[in-house]
């Protein structure tokens, strides 16, 4: 019983540290967003201003920023139609390479693979010039193709979950007269709902975080993401580290709120083709 006690201790004790090293930067964060100026160098980063002098002045400004605005547009843009294409081809190739035999069909799953296998940073200058030669470069749609092309993760969480479903749905369908369009559409389409919110979930904040895509990709100030945004943000307002703060708290936010609400989702759907019934 001491034993088990004491195990448990342990654990709660890591527990409780991995929440702290987590949450402490984003508190601090928040912190910092409500000083002024003199209350940066007066009062510990790990406190408040007292409740007189906490201001919201550094968010109205950061929201007053007409780069913001655009910043959310085009990443919204970005994000719907990438993830819009990215369950699109994910589960019509999982379906395809899950339920048809075809002559190469190990030669192209093992080049899915490969392609997952490799960094992107060794295919840069490649990729580059295709994007760049695609009359791509400094539009919307170098990081919609980059998105959709260069990420293969949907494909494993599609086919993962598609290898759980029975092949005698399949049959039934077939045999009642419906074709092989019409049994994705009606019936392995729907059943993939677990995993297509999984996807949606990771691919939403992997495109929300991303800065080095739009950075390089998307160099003119109309066509600002979130995260470019926030990165010349900061080279206005070098020294203003209050209103830097509030800048990250804002653009921080919609990736803590889709994870908050939807994070139960990502485990389930990355579980649920581990086994098989």
């Amino acid at each position: 019983m001491k034993r088990r006690t004491f195990a448990q201790i342990v654990k709660q004790i890591i527990c409780i540290g991995m929440v702290v090293i987590v949450l402490l930067p984003i508190i601090l964060t928040l912190f910092a967003a409500l000083k002024t100026k003199g209350d940066m160098v007066k009062v510990s980063p790990l406190l408040l201003p007292p409740v007189d002098r906490i201001t919201f002045d550094n968010f109205i400004d950061v929201l007053g920023d007409k780069y913001l605005l655009i910043g959310f547009k085009n990443t919204g843009i970005i994000l719907v139609v990438s993830i819009f294409f990215n369950v699109m081809f994910g589960t019509i190739t999982a379906f395809i390479i899950e339920r048809f035999q075809f002559r190469f069909k190990k030669v192209i799953v093992g080049l899915f693979f490969a392609g997952m296998l490799i960094p992107t940073f060794v295919t840069e200058i490649a990729r580059f010039k295709i994007v760049n030669g695609l009359g791509l470069y400094n539009s919307l749609g170098a990081p919609i193709l980059i998105y959709v092309a260069s990420d293969l993760m949907q494909l494993y969480i599609y086919r993962q979950f598609i290898s759980t479903l029975p092949v005698s749905l399949d049959e039934s369908a077939l045999l009642d007269g419906c074709d092989y369009f019409g049994l994705f559409a009606r019936i392995i389409f729907p059943l993939l709902a677990p995993a297509t919110a999984t996807v949606v979930i990771i691919k939403a904040i992997n495109i929300i975080n991303d800065m080095y895509i739009p950075y390089l990709y998307m160099p003119k100030n109309s066509l600002r993401t979130l995260t470019t945004f926030l990165m010349n943000f900061a080279n206005a307002q070098q020294g203003s580290w209050q209103k830097l703060a509030a800048g990250i708290i804002i653009i921080m936010l919609p990736t803590i709120l889709i994870y908050v609400f939807f994070q139960r989702y990502i485990l389930a759907g990355v579980a649920a083709g581990a086994v098989k019934e």
